[in-house]
């Protein structure tokens, strides 16, 4: 009994839909945040991936060419 009174403390429905605005502003914003910020470390990463692979074949190529000597 307990369990569900402290639990609807927290559900409200407001009569007045507009006071949904600001919170499906707020969504909008942190979305389109959580968005870019994925698209950012996604191209990072990628960026990334390139060095290392440049890095691997460099070493790669130094190991032959140590090998021949």
């Amino acid at each position: 009994m307990l369990h569900w009174t402290i639990l609807s403390l927290f559900l409200y429905f407001p009569e007045d839909k507009t006071e949904y605005i600001p919170a499906a502003i707020t969504s909008v914003i942190f979305v389109i945040g959580a968005v870019l910020t994925m698209k950012f470390i996604m191209k990072k990463s990628k960026q990334d991936e390139e060095k290392t692979k440049a890095l691997e074949e460099k070493m790669l190529q130094y190991a032959q060419e140590e090998k021949k000597e």
